[in-house]
């Protein structure tokens, strides 16, 4: 019942007249103690962050160094507060965390503009190192202060011709925007994704960390040798130091926007190609014993044993006994349902697995030359097998059906359970794989300790261990603790899920959807600046895609695995081949070809886990195969959108080149 609506009787208020002034001064608190309700706080990358320190510290050391009172301090005292400064930022750009192993970015040697680039890196770096050598050195000593050979240090560092830290940085300047780096290298990242362990925009924000360190390096000693030369009065340099200044912003206003367009089209996503050689457990698992070519006669699919029907009558069957011992009694038995049975010919051969083998045939031929499977792969002595007719009137065919064999050694189950990092100890998922054991499918993650700026803490990652269940427990409810392969629900649906921006993912579970086997990831808000996720208890949310093959929008679409053969037999490497918002079915391979003797398709075992480490953003399940193979079903991770986190404080620059063109890329 709906409560009545109770009337007040409404007093006349008096209007408030409040002054103009008041409302400005109210607005201005608000622009002042209330920062996001007029702006968006900048949250930067660690190299960014750096920068900044570095120009804040200069403006400082300046301001200090050139300031009337320190007129009569000695040069030496003066350059040795030039370098206690620098020796301060300089522990920062030091630190090892920030240097970007070679071999992270070795995808990108066939690049003759990156080969370039790492020329000029290279001279930087060493005259960096070389500073960072000598200003220890001398900070060390007791004794005064050489002057003359840092002013010689700094000339060099200006105007060496083979050694001028600004010509090095506008030779770079130009590979990036004239060349088009960044472009170049997301075309080589995607196209040889295989070769590494970082997503494509992965590449790219570590390829710009890596030319941004190098660049802030040079700036520190640019800056450190025109203070130098300033302090000895080799020149006012006001001017120059105003022109590389302005030149410095304008490299890294074009860099940042070159590495932000290509960003914008690197995909993010991390999957796993083919290994150089399949091993079963390793790189790979088979759904073994669920669907399978089963031959059978007609006479052992009904309770009175006639012939009357043919085989396309028995859809929906089962094994109803083993008439007089003939050929059912020398098989292992079909103890699940019988499905999409057909006849191809009276008679034939066949091959017999072996009997510890998940097989039943390894090929069968018929009188009619027909072959199904590979004839070359017997082992043991062949066995005749004949129809017969019954009373002239009815013939007693034998039928090859599929069989949805429940029993003992059946891998066709799948863990519905949530798999969680340890949020409460600020642990976020690094990696993700899938395990099988004791026929149960389960996804594994990596976690790891996240820190400020999308780092992660090596030293803490590990496997979560896989929480083991028995389905035979009476605890657990099918589809609701695990899923069940079977003949009426075979479906796995496509998709990547992601999560907010600025979330990093903290779970990943199946769960049942309709009949089919669905994909689901947690995510929580964090703080990029600190590394803290924000109160992931309250905050955490469960994603999908909730779409079906039913939905009157965006309905899913059917992946079609046609004719497929054994996937570890083929010969061309598995590319993927579905999309978002499909879904595929398990099935038998081809009768041709196998003998419809294995369940694909495969599952790809291999660990995702990208290198270096970097927080995630969502995760995917897709499907890799090559025509007439029945390729894998795998997992796939997206990593974290590191671009909006490139940031630079300076007035835009002229675009000094448009041409943003990326064309098609194909992977290999």
């Amino acid at each position: 019942m709906i409560p009545a609506r109770t009337e007040r009787r409404r007093t006349p208020r008096k209007m408030i007249f409040i002054p103009a002034w008041t409302w400005m001064t109210l607005f201005l608190a608000m622009a002042l103690f209330l920062p996001n309700a007029t702006t968006v706080r900048k949250e930067y990358s660690s190299v960014d962050a750096l920068r900044n320190q570095l120009i804040e510290l200069d403006l400082s050391l300046q301001r200090k160094l050139f300031d009337p009172k320190w007129t009569d301090v000695p040069v030496a005292s003066s350059i040795r507060e030039a370098l206690e400064a620098y020796d301060v930022i300089g522990s920062v750009l030091e630190e090892p965390s920030l240097e970007v192993k070679e071999e992270h970015l070795a995808v990108l040697d066939p690049i003759w503009s990156w080969a370039r680039m790492k020329k000029d890196m290279r001279t930087i770096e060493g005259l960096y190192e070389t500073f960072r050598r000598e200003r220890k050195e001398a900070l060390q000593g007791q004794g005064p202060v050489d002057v003359d050979k840092w002013v010689s240090f700094a000339k060099t560092i200006l105007d060496d011709p083979n050694a001028s830290v600004p010509a090095a940085l506008s030779r770079m300047a130009d590979i990036v925007v004239l060349d088009k780096l960044f472009m170049s290298a997301y075309k080589e990242g995607t196209f040889r994704i295989c070769n590494q362990q970082q997503s494509p925009q992965e590449l790219l924000y570590t390829m710009y960390n890596t030319i941004a360190l190098t660049e802030t390096k040079a700036l520190a000693v640019v800056q450190f040798s025109y203070n130098i030369l300033r302090l000895f009065k080799q020149g006012n340099f006001t001017e120059e130091m105003k022109v590389q200044k302005e030149a410095y912003e304008s490299r890294m206003y074009q860099t940042l926007r070159a590495v932000r367009t290509a960003m914008a089209h690197a995909p993010r996503d991390l999957w796993r190609c083919d290994p150089a050689e399949h091993k079963p457990e390793s790189t790979y698992t088979e759904l073994k014993q669920v669907f399978q070519s089963y031959v059978i006669n007609e006479v052992d699919m009904n309770r009175d044993k006639t012939c009357r029907e043919s085989c396309g009558f028995y859809n929906y069957a089962k094994v109803e006994g083993c008439y007089e011992n003939q050929f059912c009694s020398r098989q292992r038995r079909c103890n699940g349902r019988l499905i999409n049975c057909q006849y191809v010919d009276s008679d034939m051969w066949i091959c017999p697995s072996e009997r510890n083998s998940d097989r039943r045939y390894e090929y069968i031929e018929y009188e009619n030359g027909r072959v199904l499977g590979k004839k070359d792969t017997c082992t043991r002595e062949t066995v005749k097998v004949d129809s017969w007719w019954r009373w002239l009137f009815w013939h007693c065919s034998y039928c090859i059906c599929s069989c949805d064999d429940h029993n003992a050694s059946s891998d066709r189950y799948f863990s519905l359970q949530a798999v969680v990092s340890d949020f409460a100890n600020n642990k976020v998922i690094t990696g993700i794989r899938l395990r099988k054991k004791n026929h149960i499918v389960y996804m594994q993650i990596k976690e790891g300790v996240l820190l400020p700026r999308g780092g992660i803490n090596d030293s803490t990652t590990a496997w979560r261990e896989i929480e083991e269940f028995s389905i035979l427990d009476p605890d657990l409810v099918e589809g609701v603790d695990y899923y069940t392969l079977g003949w009426n629900q075979t479906e796995v649906d496509l998709d990547d899920v992601v999560g907010p921006s600025n979330h990093v993912l903290i779970g990943v579970k199946f769960r049942k959807l309709g009949s089919h086997l669905n994909l689901e990831v947690l995510t929580t808000p964090f703080n990029f600046t600190t590394g803290k996720l924000i109160r992931p208890h309250d905050n955490k949310l469960w994603h999908s895609n909730e779409n079906t093959d039913n939905s009157d929008e965006s309905k899913r679409s059917f992946l079609d695995i046609r004719k497929p053969d054994v996937p570890t037999q083929h010969n061309a490497r598995s590319e993927p081949d579905s999309t978002h918002n499909q879904y595929l079915k398990f099935k038998t391979t081809d009768l041709d070809k196998d003998a419809g003797q294995t369940t694909v398709p495969f599952l790809d075992v291999q660990p995702i886990v990208p290198n270096p480490l970097v927080p995630l953003s969502g995760a995917g399940i897709f499907h890799k195969g090559s025509p007439g193979s029945g390729g894998f079903l795998a997992l796939k991770i997206i990593t974290y959108n590191f671009a909006d986190h490139l940031h630079v404080d300076f007035a835009p620059s002229p675009v000094l080149d448009r041409n943003n063109e990326i064309g098609e890329i194909r992977v290999f």
